[in-house]
């Protein structure tokens, strides 16, 4: 309530100052008009014979000065007595004038019309000359907080899912806020710092919003880097004034969010242990944990980079809890999904835990993104609910990019295409350990000509060596198609190959899944990026031993692209049948391409009428050619090819 006041005391005074502003001017524009018109003065004689001419229409008597006003003209003039004479006012009266007798007036009533205009102009200028220092004073206010006090916030916790631990871990710091006396009593005490530890987009600021809104208390947030200016000094400055501002308003609670770009590991860099940033840390160390402890203050901070902290910020006694927010699993996410869609229009076909399954990885961010990318889509279509048609194509566009529909690729580039993602395809349906394939496009997408989706059962949270060598053999599957089919190789293959490397270089150096390098952690020497620690990283092994470990990572990757060749060429017809289709419905989801893997034929695909699969018939023919295009790049029978040569030259001998 303080800070509302605060808030509404600053709104009425503007409103007065505003207001006391427009009435002098106001008073000034009246002054100035019953002041602006002219008054001549004239000779006792003139106005005399004026009178007696009568040409004077009124006057108003003042001690011994007359202000009167023609008859022919609204000039007024102005004139002295000399004396004083009671004939001079039964001639008026007798000429007809009008005679108004006024009162002399004191000083004020003299002084003050003229005086006005000089005070208000006095007053304007004062408030312009405040304003100007007040700008000024700018340069001095650089060590004062740009911490928000929230007080009203409509986030509360049924506005947060796929959390559940952390969200039961803030409900009881907000029970610690309401109800102390609950928990001291037996000895213990109030947390002083709860810190959000978890992946971008996990929803770390989305939990503190909601502690905002269920705490009944001053609610503080600031980002990290608000405390750091080019200014020495100031940080800490500013770590003063918002423990103090949190101080007076206690209980209260501090959030800093990104807390990372003030809380780095000291001594990291080259300014070391004078670096602005570091003094500002410093503060904040002292502040939390120091000789003036603050009770009744919590802090709650969020980063996405707890290996670069200082360990002093993540002691206990400074950060008592330590909170994980992961990556939703599937029920987080199907009451994700259910939450972001509450003021969406949904169709009934919607299901939320095939969108839940359908989405691993996703956090709350990326699942935010599809619903709003979902309801774009049907707006653009000019429907009136969201279907699930809407939000499967925005959970493409969401993973696999941008169709690009607009872009010309030649027959031949479709067909390498083809093969390729359908390589992918069967080396994954033929491999024991390898999620089941949910959807496979040649439609271009982000910056490839194809995509295969894959759909894991369950979230997975550990991975076996069967696991990893079955996923390197299903992503080196579309090389191997390349290899088998056209006997030469594309850069289609590029990210699979590094995505393939990457796995068998973990195996290798931090799984320990090499029987000859051991279960020891190697790490990567190209690895040096610099977090806060050391500029430089320092070798760990022997040139012996890299070697040993590059022989075993390509090793894995050589026995799983042999692996992959072996179940293409096995299945080399269902692969020629799945690309025949492929090309002319240019998707297969994996309903489609267990119903061809199993022998039976598709229907007929219902398109744009000038699509040849709106026709049974043509679609029919068109299949036909395809098979006949794809049947010319199958592998040829070296023995079978050389008895149709040899027997092409006999008949040629016979014609003869």
């Amino acid at each position: 309530m303080a800070g509302m006041n605060f808030k509404s005391t600053q709104k009425w005074r503007s409103i007065i100052i505003w207001g006391i502003l427009i009435l002098s001017f106001i008073v000034v524009s009246v002054i100035y008009t019953n002041f602006s018109d002219k008054v001549e003065d004239i000779e006792f004689s003139y106005f005399y014979s004026q009178l007696m001419d009568g040409n004077i229409k009124k006057v108003d008597i003042t001690d011994k000065e007359i202000i009167g006003e023609y008859f022919n003209t609204k000039q007024k003039f102005k004139t002295l007595i000399p004396y004083e004479d009671s004939d001079l006012i039964r001639e008026m009266i007798k000429q007809g004038v009008e005679i108004n007798v006024k009162s002399p007036g004191n000083f004020w009533t003299n002084v003050l019309p003229y005086l006005i205009p000089i005070m208000m102009f006095a007053f304007l200028w004062f408030i312009l000359f405040r304003q100007m220092s007040a700008g000024q004073n700018k340069a001095f206010r650089f060590g004062k907080s740009k911490a928000k006090m929230v007080l009203l916030q409509k986030v509360t916790f049924n506005d947060v899912a796929g959390v559940v631990e952390a969200k039961e871990e803030l409900k009881e710091v907000v029970d610690f806020l309401s109800h102390p006396g609950k928990y001291t009593r037996l000895g213990g005490k109030i947390p002083r710092g709860v810190i959000l530890l978890g992946a971008p987009g996990t929803g770390k600021t989305l939990l503190a919003k909601s502690v905002a809104g269920e705490a009944k208390v001053p609610f503080f947030t600031i980002a990290g880097s608000d405390f750091v200016e080019m200014f020495v000094g100031v940080g800490a400055s500013r770590v003063r004034d918002l423990f103090n501002k949190a101080k007076s308003n206690a209980p209260s609670i501090v959030f800093i969010d990104e807390i990372d770009a003030v809380g780095r590991h000291r001594g990291a860099g080259i300014g070391g242990g004078h670096d602005e940033r570091e003094q500002t840390l410093n503060q904040l160390l002292v502040e939390m944990d120091g000789f003036d402890t603050n009770e009744g203050v919590i802090v709650m901070a969020a980063t996405n980079r707890p290996d670069i902290l200082d360990p002093a910020l993540l002691r206990p006694g400074r950060f008592d809890r330590r909170i994980i927010v992961d990556s939703p699993d599937v029920r987080g996410r199907e009451d994700i999904f259910k939450i972001h869609t509450r003021k969406i229009p949904i169709k009934d076909d919607v299901n939320y835990e095939i969108l839940a399954k359908s989405t691993p990885g996703f956090v709350g961010a990326d699942i935010a993104n599809m619903v709003n990318e979902a309801a774009l889509l049907a707006a653009r279509k000019d429907k009136m609910k969201v279907e699930m048609e809407d939000f499967e194509e925005a959970k493409d566009k969401v993973i696999m990019g941008l169709a690009r529909k607009s872009v010309v690729i030649s027959e031949e580039e479709r067909k390498i295409s083809a093969y390729h993602e359908l390589g992918h395809v069967l080396c994954a349906i033929y491999s024991e350990h390898v999620d089941p394939v949910h959807k496979v496009t040649v439609i271009p997408r982000g910056r490839a000509l194809g995509v295969t989706q894959f759909l894991p059962v369950n979230d997975k949270h550990l991975y076996s060596k069967n696991y990893l060598m079955d996923q390197i053999v299903a992503l080196l599957g579309g090389r191997a198609a390349e290899m088998l089919i056209f006997d030469s190789v594309t850069t289609g293959a590029g990210n699979d190959i590094k995505r393939a490397t990457e796995i068998a270089h973990k195996m290798v150096c931090e799984w320990g899944m090499s029987n000859k390098v051991g279960a020891v952690m190697y790490a990567d020497p190209n690895d040096s990026i610099f977090l806060g620690r050391e500029i430089n990283q320092r070798k760990e092994f022997s040139d012996e031993t890299a070697k040993i470990i590059d022989d075993e990572i390509k090793k894995i990757i050589d026995i799983s692209l042999n692996n992959a060749i072996d179940i293409l060429k096995k299945h080399d017809k269902e692969l020629h049948k799945l690309v025949s289709y492929l090309l002319i419905r240019e998707t297969l989801d994996s309903n489609e391409i267990h119903k061809i893997i199993e022998g039976k034929e598709l229907p007929p695909v219902k398109k744009n009428k000038n699509d040849k699969g709106n026709d049974p018939k043509k679609a029919t023919e068109h299949k036909e050619q395809m098979t006949q295009k794809v049947e010319s790049t199958e592998p040829k029978d070296p023995m079978a090819e050389k008895k149709r040569k040899g027997k092409k030259r006999n008949e040629k001998k016979e014609n003869e």
